[in-house]
């Protein structure tokens, strides 16, 4: 599989033949190789996984935007997934204005996909949960020029996700589990979000608006309430490359991660060790909530100048009520600006095998620190 993983290169937009392609012949000594064999079909089929979300990230945002996002999703159905999409006029009619507030101001629609696997019996699924902001200019609080051309993978949790998806059901997991996720453009306009306003989200909260840089967590919190509420889960991930706080605390080398649930983070941990895609379990807490305090609504949606990566986690724990959860704030692993020995330069696919393994061995979890918000 690492070979596999090394040997990745996204070559759709040259014109020229390949300098990348080498001839090379490879020599396996056993009496026992079969191509046919199951444990090769799974790992082909995780990598194929891993793949899309490497290709998904890698597009550039005039050729992925939510609706050819969710094009590629429908695509999916002919590995045995049920896929629905959601365009602006399904998520207002279910109140999703948080979401549609953060693309108002983009020509391009929003949406929303619900990819779901029914490999196991009647228990409730495992929900994964994606952020997917294809182009993120920042809005009316624009972001500054330099680098802007990175901001195509602000969509990285939706991509994992995604990727997820394609190999469990790829690999015909006996599991059921359900993928969702948000797809907008941040774009600045004469219709565009403005700092102030306030829009109501589909859980009811009305929500003040302090930075439309700060969009992934107000497109996560319809999401996540959505998929609370629609498929009442026994439990919730949701992975974003939500904050530059969580690369500034962590560099690259983690993901951090925000739980309610100490048997759900243990699990996530150890599927990060397994799969060499680590995490770091970081704090939630009253004291944090108390910096989400509006005096104009139920809460605005950014905290202070200091531990920004965990006033976002707060407010998203805002949206989920009584369910094991964990988010994973995947902003310093989801893109490399080096290539590895098994991880190309660019877009990593971070989060694919992560996810795998955590539904491979899963053990119900419960919910052990409710929110002190």
């Amino acid at each position: 599989m690492g070979m596999t993983s090394s040997a990745y290169h996204f070559e759709r937009y040259f014109t020229e033949a390949s300098s990348n392609e080498a001839s090379v012949q490879i020599v396996v000594v056993s009496d026992k190789v079969d191509a046919s064999h199951p444990a090769m079909a799974d790992r082909a089929a995780l990598m194929a996984g891993v793949e899309m979300a490497r290709d998904l990230a890698f597009e550039p945002a005039n050729k992925l935007y939510p609706a050819e996002f969710a094009e590629r999703c429908e695509g999916l159905a002919e590995l045995g997934l049920e896929v629905t999409v959601l365009d602006d006029a399904a998520m207002a009619e279910l109140g999703m204005h948080a979401l549609l507030g953060v693309g108002q101001g983009s020509a391009r629609e929003s949406r929303m996909v619900v990819m779901n696997w029914r490999g196991g019996g009647n228990e409730a699924p495992v929900a994964l949960v994606g952020k997917g902001v294809t182009f993120d200019s920042g809005g009316i609080s624009l972001k500054p020029g330099k680098g802007m051309e990175d901001m195509k993978w602000d969509m990285g949790g939706a991509g994992a996700v995604t990727g997820a998806m394609k190999a469990i059901a790829g690999r015909g997991l006996k599991h059921n589990v359900v993928g969702l996720i948000g797809l907008v453009e941040n774009m600045p306009d004469g219709n565009a979000q403005r700092p102030s306003d306030v829009v109501t989200s589909m859980s009811g909260k009305t929500i003040e608006i302090i930075n439309t840089d700060a969009e992934g967590r107000l497109v996560l919190a319809d999401v996540l309430h959505y998929c609370e509420s629609k498929f009442k889960p026994q439990a919730i991930v949701d992975l974003a490359t939500l904050t530059g706080a969580m690369i500034v605390a962590l560099g690259k080398e983690y993901a951090g991660m925000f739980s309610n649930s100490d048997g759900l983070s243990d699990q996530l941990s150890a599927a990060g060790t397994a799969t060499v895609e680590p995490v770091w379990r970081m704090p939630l807490g009253k004291a944090y909530h108390q910096q989400l305090k509006s005096h104009i609504a139920d809460v605005k949606h950014i905290g202070g100048p200091a531990g920004g990566s965990i006033t976002a986690a707060c407010f998203l724990e805002r949206f989920v009520n009584d369910t094991p959860w964990a988010h994973l704030d995947i902003a310093g692993k989801a893109w490399s600006d080096k290539s590895t020995a098994t991880v190309p330069k660019g877009g990593t696919g971070y989060g694919v095998r992560l996810l795998n393994k955590l539904i491979d061995d899963w053990q119900p979890v419960k919910l052990d620190h409710p929110r002190e918000s």
